[in-house]
């Protein structure tokens, strides 16, 4: 039986390069998957899932009115779905993953973040969080060595920002991977 599986992290933890290794060992093995990202995030080009470390490779592009549901046939052949940047998704978008997963018998591998530079969930995150059948933590390491749990925001001079729009796309120009010590305490 196919799930729904969210794969999260503060930023810098290789989500997306932990996704392009699914989709390579898929598709190694003669399966062909289907790799969205979030249309808002274009630090790398639209419908690029690109890693830091250097690999990268196309996707289609999901927004807020994505029906993900529209865009499967009966009969097709998918083994896996990846979707990158999931924390853009939004609740209907989930549920419709969830009903892949579990009425079209169709994985579905969701990586995102799970909370905003504020701590506040993001609403993919948080139907994520709901919906999800297995949930895995991936780890990444604040600049003080112990595990970063949060995203920063950071201005021009490395400062701390506390209010603002939810999504700012920056990277890593304008943010930061902390623990939660260090995001209280800055």
């Amino acid at each position: 039986m196919a799930k729904l599986f969210f794969r999260y992290a503060a930023m810098n933890a290789g989500k997306s390069t932990a996704l392009l290794q699914v989709a390579y060992n898929y598709e190694e093995r003669g399966h062909r998957v289907r790799l969205f990202t979030a249309q808002v995030d274009d630090r790398y080009g639209r419908g690029q899932i690109t890693s830091r470390l250097g690999p990268h490779r196309e996707a289609e592009l999901f927004q807020p009115d994505t029906d993900f549901l529209a865009l499967f046939h009966a009969g097709e052949k998918i083994a896996c779905i990846l979707i990158d940047e999931a924390q853009f998704l939004q609740k209907a978008q989930v549920w419709a993953l969830h009903e892949l997963a579990h009425l079209h018998n169709v994985p579905v591998i969701c990586y995102g973040l799970r909370t905003d530079f504020q701590g506040e969930l993001f609403s993919g995150s948080a139907s994520l969080l709901a919906l999800a059948d297995e949930m895995d933590e991936m780890k990444t390491i604040c600049d003080c060595g112990r595990k970063a749990t949060m995203n920063m925001r950071v201005d021009a001079s490395n400062r701390k920002v506390t209010e603002g729009q939810q999504v700012e796309i920056g990277g890593n120009a304008r943010y930061r991977s902390v623990c939660g010590r260090c995001f209280r305490q800055n």
